[in-house]
């Protein structure tokens, strides 16, 4: 609490230089990459530490498919390697790497097929950076960090749950039919208690208002969806300008990106009217992004059709869409399950549970979803051999 304590007074400061007002995705920026402050830029445990038991041992905020078990990332391996066989390259591209398990599954699973390559990872996190290393220590310089996206490549970038990560701009159309751009103040009094009254304290600090959104916006949302009365929801600019920076630099070859997210007439659908912001926090989700600023994650659903849009405009193909659970079974899960040799019933038995999580439509199957985008590769790729939704797109 001491630490949200010092995030919660960095933020009233940048409120306070901006004249009393930022938007939510300035906000968003601050309470989640900050230096030394934000909760990535932060040495707080996010992720699970253990893949074994990450279903048991529920240390850091939240759980991701590669921390459920290695059977994810070696079924993600069977589409890298078919992207690297096409493009007749040796490289692979990863972005906010996270625990760096994803990154050894692959890495594991790429030799066993004596597909030897060159590792990148981009990430933003300097403690998951120091985890990463840790972990990925025995492939030597065969594993490197970056510091900004390349100017060119060519091979497979994969970023599993980075977009949602991405700070959003959250707007409301009022009963008027006009377009409100939500952003975040100080409250007139803020709480100065002290000790446990302190961390009650900390959601009290910050509220929204809204203010008239630009032209501009108003026109990108009026083709986007209708304008209902007090529906709120979110608009990713910053993933969208992440994949016209993509078109840039790959050269040759795709992404893989897995997130959870809808196409847009699911996104902005009228039921949904209080948007996709969420908040994890100790393996619990809810939807108070002013509680406790710095020691809670804060995401938002990914508008695929949007990724879709702005990966044509930048001179990418989309290659597939699907859902997680197809992906993973038309690139062969199964097959890797029924050959998998455990050590004892109890880890047959996890593992098995963590696939189920992977592939249900009730947990992460059909939730989640896997795009790609590329150039200069042949489509279909073999996770989309079945079940492309590219038309809901």
């Amino acid at each position: 609490m001491a630490h949200s304590q010092r995030v919660s007074a960095f933020l009233h400061q940048q409120i306070a230089k901006a004249g009393g007002w930022i938007p939510f995705s300035e906000w968003m920026h601050h309470v989640l990459y900050a230096p030394g402050l934000g909760y990535y830029a932060a040495g707080n445990t996010k992720l699970a530490d253990s893949q074994a038991n990450a279903t048991t041992h529920l240390s850091g905020d939240f759980v991701t498919a590669p921390q459920l078990t290695p059977l994810f990332g070696q079924t993600l391996t069977r589409q890298i390697a078919e992207v690297l066989k096409q493009t007749n390259t040796a490289h692979v591209l990863e972005f906010g790497a996270g625990s760096g398990a994803l990154a050894q599954d692959i890495l594991e699973a790429l030799d066993a097929q004596g597909l030897i390559v060159d590792y990148f990872i981009l990430e933003v996190s300097a403690d998951l950076k120091h985890r990463q290393q840790e972990r990925l220590s025995r492939w030597g310089t065969r594993v490197q960090w970056l510091e900004r996206a390349p100017e060119h490549f060519a091979g497979c970038v994969v970023a599993n749950e980075v977009l949602d990560a991405m700070p959003v701009e959250v707007f409301r159309w009022t009963e008027e039919g006009a377009l409100q751009l939500r952003g975040v103040k100080s409250t007139a009094s803020r709480n100065t208690a002290s000790g446990s009254a302190a961390s009650e304290s900390l959601a009290q600090d910050f509220m929204f208002e809204d203010r008239p959104a630009s032209d501009t916006l108003t026109h990108v949302m009026q083709n986007r969806m209708p304008a209902l009365p007090d529906y709120r929801s979110e608009i990713n600019l910053q993933a969208e300008a992440w994949i016209n920076n993509l078109g840039a630099w790959l050269t040759r070859g795709a992404a893989l990106l897995i997130d959870y997210g809808f196409p847009r007439h699911e996104y902005y659908h009228p039921q949904r009217h209080r948007g996709t912001l969420m908040c994890h926090i100790q393996h619990r989700a809810h939807d108070d992004v002013f509680l406790a600023p710095g020691l809670q994650d804060i995401t938002a659903h990914v508008d695929f059709t949007a990724v879709a849009h702005a990966a044509q405009t930048a001179g990418l193909d989309v290659l597939g869409y699907t859902s997680q659970a197809r992906f993973l079974l038309n690139a062969g899960l199964a097959d890797i399950l029924a050959a998998y040799a455990p050590e004892s019933e109890q880890l047959r038995a996890q593992t098995n549970g963590a696939v189920q999580k992977l592939i249900s439509e009730a947990e992460m199957g059909e939730l989640f979803k896997v795009i790609a985008l590329g150039r200069g590769v042949v489509d279909p790729l073999i996770g989309f051999v079945r079940g492309d939704r590219r038309g809901s797109l």
